[in-house]
């Protein structure tokens, strides 16, 4: 289980107005709620929390906020940013509880190199992580899969993850995690055919003779 220390103190005032007030003094709102507690407001240092989310998996860490000297295990729940930039602009934090389990996702690491790929096949990821739910003492920082046996058209599957004593996978365990695929087989150009045309004919124009329009005129 990773963990790390982040500083926040709480705030009254809530509402668009005062989180944007926040950000243009350079801290970030957010909220910490949890079982047994009201939801608290927060406001976080904004380059005390970029540089804490760029050196941790914000999934999968457990956070110890520092609130007024209190201090509190927590997850990260949810980071809402700015569409375009990459600015934080709000923040959830869940407050955990020894003994009461939590479902996160955990991230899956293929180990090896796949035999297949020799072959020329090619590795493809169908699922990058896994649902679980864990104490959260014992969450895993991600689960490893040995694919260097995998041959051409050869899988991986949920039920391949080792996962430790106290762990659920919630997954289904016959789902595909990767599959090695066969080499692309690219369509060989047709040769052109000696003496086609390549392009249609133009339709043959009727005329009348001057004889048959001279005749047509009399009748």
């Amino acid at each position: 289980m990773a963990t790390a220390t982040l500083n926040a103190s709480a705030r009254s005032d809530v509402g668009k107005g005062a989180a944007r007030k926040l950000r243009a003094s350079l801290r970030i709102p957010g909220v910490v709620y949890g079982h047994h507690r009201e939801a608290t407001p927060l406001a976080i240092d904004a380059r005390e929390l970029e540089k804490l989310l760029g050196s941790i998996a914000p999934g999968t860490t457990v956070v110890e906020l520092n609130l007024g000297g209190r201090m509190s295990k927590t997850l990260i729940r949810e980071i809402q940013r700015h569409p375009y930039k990459r600015q934080v602009l709000h923040i959830d934090f869940q407050e955990l509880v020894a003994g009461e389990k939590i479902t996160v996702n955990v991230p899956i690491l293929l180990v090896g190199t796949a035999a297949g790929v020799k072959d020329g096949g090619t590795v493809e990821e169908v699922m990058r992580e896994v649902s679980i739910e864990v104490d959260p003492a014992n969450i895993p920082n991600h689960f490893e899969i040995d694919i260097s046996a995998l041959g051409i058209n050869d899988s991986v599957h949920v039920s391949d993850i080792k996962v430790p004593e106290g762990v659920e996978l919630l997954e289904d365990l016959e789902a595909t995690v990767a599959v090695v695929a066969p080499p692309r087989v690219e369509e060989e150009p047709v040769a052109p055919v000696e003496g086609a045309v390549d392009a249609a004919p133009e339709p043959e124009l009727i005329r009348k003779t001057k004889d048959e329009e001279e005749g047509g005129e009399g009748e």
